[in-house]
């Protein structure tokens, strides 16, 4: 089992059309984020323009969720709203306007994969998932089977678990839980 921590504060920023997005991950480590060749992305992005446009990719599912604010959208011309915090799943080549500024996180998986899921968890999670991504939205204590991790809001903690071993994960607040199989 391999567990990485991702500081939101050691991530460099790149521009996209309606902001700034910051990348933690990028899986496998040899894929390119310009060839859309990876199986899975994390990141984060501010919407500093109104109206923006999401950038498109083909062949991928996406996870959105507003981490300051509520969410106005068109998807594919309908409006559909979201509360801060609520998940948004979409293809990513959808045609996705936003009328909302603030600041995201972003989880890209390739269609390739057909098994993942995010939802909001806290207290216990127990999963053997190949793959469990933790992002926490407040200062957090995770603990995996029984170690401690100190995690400030927004930081990533990515779990890679080949094995599928049994893993016991207890949340202090409230997380992102994330968890994919290939």
């Amino acid at each position: 089992m391999n567990i990485q921590l991702f500081s939101k504060k050691n991530t460099k920023p790149s521009i996209w059309s309606g902001g700034l997005t910051y990348e933690y991950m990028i899986y496998p480590k040899t894929a390119n984020y310009a060839d859309r060749d990876f199986a899975f992305r994390i990141s984060s992005a501010t919407i500093e323009q109104v109206p923006s446009e999401f950038t498109k990719f083909k062949g991928y599912h996406r996870y959105l969720v507003m981490l300051d604010n509520d969410l106005d959208v068109e998807v594919n011309k309908e409006k559909k709203a979201y509360e801060k915090y609520e998940i948004m799943e979409f293809n990513s080549d959808d045609e996705v306007t936003s009328f909302t500024k603030g600041t995201d996180f972003n989880w890209m998986v390739s269609e390739k994969i057909s098994h993942h899921k995010l939802e909001i968890a806290n207290g216990n999670q127990n999963c053997n998932a190949e793959v469990v991504i933790v992002f926490p939205l407040y200062r957090t204590i995770i603990t995996i089977n029984e170690k401690p991790y100190h995690l400030e809001p927004y930081d990533v903690l990515v779990i890679e678990n080949q094995e599928k071993e049994n893993v016991m994960l207890h949340f202090s607040t409230e997380c992102l839980f994330g968890v994919l199989d290939f």
